[in-house]
C-alpha cells in the first residue's frame, strides 16, 4: 500500500508524499501531450516560478510531483492557485488516519 495521495483540478494534478524532513521537494512530469519542447519548456518554468512564489505557503514535510492537465491552459497565476489549494488538500488527506481493512460487513454483505 503507497503512503502518497494524488489529488486534482481541472489544471493540475497532484502526488504528494510525507518525506520526514523539514522542506517540501518539487517535482514536475511534462509530457508530449503538451506540444513541442518549447511549449513544455515554458510550462515547467512556470511550474517551478509557482512552487518558488507559493512555497512558504505549502505545507512542509511533502514531496509534490505536479502535471498539467493536456487541455488545461496553465498560467502563472492559475498554477499558484492550483498548486497551493491541491497541496492543502492533499497535506490534510495525509493527515487523515486510513483504515487498515474495511469496516466488517461492508463489503459483500447482504
Amino acid at each position: 500500500m503507497s503512503a502518497g495521495v494524488r489529488v486534482s483540478d481541472h489544471r493540475l494534478t497532484l502526488w504528494a508524499l510525507p518525506n520526514r524532513l523539514e522542506v517540501s521537494r518539487f517535482g514536475m512530469i511534462v509530457g508530449r501531450k503538451h506540444g513541442i519542447a518549447v511549449r513544455r519548456n515554458r510550462l515547467k518554468r512556470i511550474l517551478r516560478e509557482a512552487f518558488r512564489l507559493t512555497r512558504a505557503r505549502l505545507p512542509v514535510g511533502l514531496d509534490l510531483v505536479c502535471a498539467p492537465r493536456p487541455a488545461a491552459d496553465v498560467g502563472l497565476q492559475a498554477a499558484k492557485e492550483s498548486l497551493t489549494r491541491l497541496a492543502e488538500l492533499a497535506s490534510r488527506r495525509l493527515a487523515k488516519p486510513r483504515r487498515e481493512a474495511e469496516e466488517p460487513g461492508r463489503a459483500g454483505s447482504a
